[in-house]
């Protein structure tokens, strides 16, 4: 008879959670339940994380969309000064048939010089903006001509303040050598909010009584907080507060108005 051990007896498997489970099966399964209620407990946790978090991403994108409009206006301005070396004058706010009536925005104008030369050549000047024969290019979103804030591309907030005693005038161009108050003290164009937005094509803008108006309104005048851009005559972007007054404004706008301007 053999004095050797009998082999080793091992249980068979037993049922998940059922006594003679492997004690390292065991620990993971505790795991996995820790896990999951901590899990569980860790969600209203999360939900607060990203509401304190919700307004910082918020304003950060606001911050890019401003940038971005701001670099949009500089381009827009930069054309107009090209214009201006072109043809000694800024361009007029409209354009107008024999009649008088108006036709093209200033907007259409400046196009050669923002790289749309080959969307002008496709314009029919001596009809209206809106005629049939100018529909396609009606239609065209031209990124440069929207704010990212606003709420519709198929409009722009960038207007002129229309007025004789401005730099936009009408139907016929102002030269710099005009500006008497000096480019660095008087307004080219600015930008509204969506109440006030308009097709790019259209000969439309604003005058200056509205832009007065403007003067402590939030949702008329701008498409960010506290504020718009405003484009200076010297090319010039600045961030323009509500809160700025009428009369203000109404210097700002004046070409040669003699005005002394601090804002």
């Amino acid at each position: 008879m053999s004095n050797q051990p009998p082999p080793a007896q091992f249980p068979p498997d037993a049922p998940y959670g059922q006594p003679g489970q492997p004690p390292a099966q065991k620990s993971n399964t505790l795991l996995i339940i820790v896990l999951v209620l901590l899990g569980l407990g860790a969600l209203p946790c999360l939900g607060i994380c990203v509401g304190l978090l919700l307004p910082a991403v918020q304003a950060a994108r606001e911050a890019a969309h401003r940038v971005e409009c701001s670099n949009n206006m500089k381009q827009i301005a930069l054309a107009m000064h090209n214009y201006h070396a072109a043809y000694r004058a800024l361009p007029p706010a409209y354009t107008v048939d024999e009649a008088g009536q108006p036709l093209h925005s200033w907007r259409t104008l400046i196009l050669p010089f923002l790289e749309q030369k080959a969307l002008y050549d496709q314009i029919d000047l001596n009809k209206p903006w809106d005629d049939p024969a100018n529909q396609q290019v009606a239609s065209s979103v031209l990124e440069v001509f929207g704010c990212p804030s606003a709420s519709d591309p198929t409009v722009t907030g960038y207007v002129a303040v229309v007025d004789p005693s401005g730099v936009m005038t009408g139907p016929v161009g102002t030269s710099f050598q005009e500006i008497t108050d000096g480019s660095s003290n008087t307004l080219l164009f600015v930008e509204v909010g969506p109440d006030h937005a308009v097709p790019w094509m259209s000969p439309q803008d604003i005058d200056l009584p509205t832009f007065e108006s403007f003067a402590g309104q939030e949702r008329h005048a701008t498409n960010h907080p506290g504020g718009t851009h405003i484009t200076i005559a010297d090319g010039s972007i600045r961030f323009f507060p509500n809160t700025i007054d009428a009369s203000t404004r109404r210097g700002l706008v004046t070409k040669a108005g003699g005005e002394q301007l601090q804002f």
